[in-house]
C-alpha cells in the first residue's frame, strides 16, 4: 500500500515505454516487504543532469540509467564505483549523502546469469560479436572473470582494436584480439585429437532484436560448427535467430533475458539491503518471459 512512507525508484531512459523494469521491481518490494515502488521516467535528450539532480531533490532512493544515458550520466555523480569506472558505463545510482553513487549491475548481472545457465569463463576462449559500448563492457568482464583468449569479431576493426588495445593494458598481456567479420573462417582450429576447436561466442550486437526478428549477423552454418555455447544478449525475442542457429548445430543457446533479470536484481540488492534468493529471481524470471511472450 503506497503511503507516506513508500520510497520511490525508477529509470532513465529514453525511449523507455518497453522497459520490464517496473515488473522485475515492484514483484521483488512486493515479495520482500519493501514498501517501494518502481516507474519508468523518460526523459528528453539533454537533460540528463536534470533527471539526476531531481531525483536527488524529490527524496529518490535509486534509479537505472539505460540508453542513451549510460555514460552521459556520469558526471553528474558525486561517487562511482570502479567496475562502472573502468566499464565506461553506468547503469544504477544509489542515493549517497550529497547525491548518487553510480554502478554497473549490468555485466555483474550477466555473469550471475552465466552462473545460473552453467556457463563457464574462466580459462576459456571466447568470441564476441560486436564492438559497441555493450562489447566493450562483455571484454571488460571477461578480462576480469580469467577468460584465456577474447577474439572480437566485427565488419570494422578500428572500434574492436581501440576495445582491445584498452582491455589488454587492463589485463596486462595480450588477450583480446581483433578479426574482420568476414574471417571468423580462420578460427576453425583443427585439435590434435582431429575434432575441430568450438568456443563460447557472445552476441554483442542489437541484430536480431525486435520487430527485426529474422535477422542474424553471421548465417553461416560453417560458423555455428565452431561454437559450444552462443549467448545472446539481446532478451526480445525471447529466442533469436543467432540462439537458434546456435541451437542447430548442437550448441547450448542462451538469451538475454536472464542478464535483465539479474542486473535489476543487483540494483535491488544495492538499495535495500536485501538479498533475493534464487527462488524468487525464478518466479520473477517465469513472470518477465510471460509478459515478452504477451507483448508479441
Amino acid at each position: 500500500m503506497i503511503n507516506g512512507h513508500t520510497r520511490t525508484c525508477g529509470v532513465f531512459g529514453n525511449p523507455v515505454e518497453h522497459t520490464q523494469s517496473p515488473l522485475i521491481h515492484n514483484h521483488l518490494a512486493e515479495k520482500t516487504g519493501e514498501n517501494l515502488v518502481y516507474v519508468p521516467f523518460r526523459i528528453p535528450q539533454g537533460y540528463v543532469g536534470d533527471a539526476v539532480r531531481g531525483a536527488f531533490a524529490l527524496n529518490l532512493l535509486g534509479c537505472n540509467v539505460t540508453v542513451p544515458f549510460k555514460s552521459d550520466v556520469i558526471p553528474y555523480l558525486k561517487q562511482i564505483d570502479p567496475l562502472a569506472e573502468r566499464i565506461g558505463a553506468v547503469n544504477t545510482l544509489v542515493r549517497v549523502e550529497d547525491g548518487f553513487k553510480g554502478y554497473n549491475t549490468d555485466m555483474p548481472g550477466l555473469y550471475r546469469a552465466f552462473e545460473r545457465d552453467g556457463v563457464k569463463i574462466k580459462g576459456e576462449e571466447v568470441l564476441i560479436l560486436g564492438a559497441g559500448g555493450v562489447a566493450r563492457a562483455v571484454a571488460v568482464l571477461l578480462a576480469e572473470k580469467g577468460a584465456s583468449r577474447i577474439v572480437i569479431l566485427n565488419r570494422t576493426v578500428d572500434k574492436a582494436r581501440s576495445i582491445a588495445d584498452e582491455v589488454n593494458a587492463y589485463a596486462g598481456r595480450k588477450l583480446v584480439e581483433v578479426l574482420p567479420l568476414s574471417e571468423y573462417a580462420s578460427l576453425g582450429e583443427t585439435l590434435g585429437d582431429g575434432s575441430r576447436k568450438k568456443y563460447l561466442v557472445i552476441q554483442a550486437t542489437s541484430v536480431g532484436m525486435h520487430p527485426k526478428v529474422e535477422e542474424v549477423l553471421i548465417s553461416d552454418k560453417a560458423f555455428y560448427e565452431l561454437v559450444h555455447t552462443g549467448y545472446d544478449l539481446i532478451f526480445n525475442p525471447i529466442q533469436t535467430r543467432f540462439m537458434e542457429c546456435v541451437q542447430k548445430n548442437g550448441g547450448r543457446a542462451f538469451g538475454g533475458a536472464r542478464m535483465l533479470l539479474y542486473q535489476g536484481i543487483i540494483a535491488y540488492e544495492l538499495w535495500t539491503g536485501k538479498k533475493i534468493s534464487d527462488e524468487l529471481a525464478d518466479e520473477v524470471y517465469e513472470k518477465m518471459l510471460e509478459a515478452l511472450r504477451n507483448k508479441r
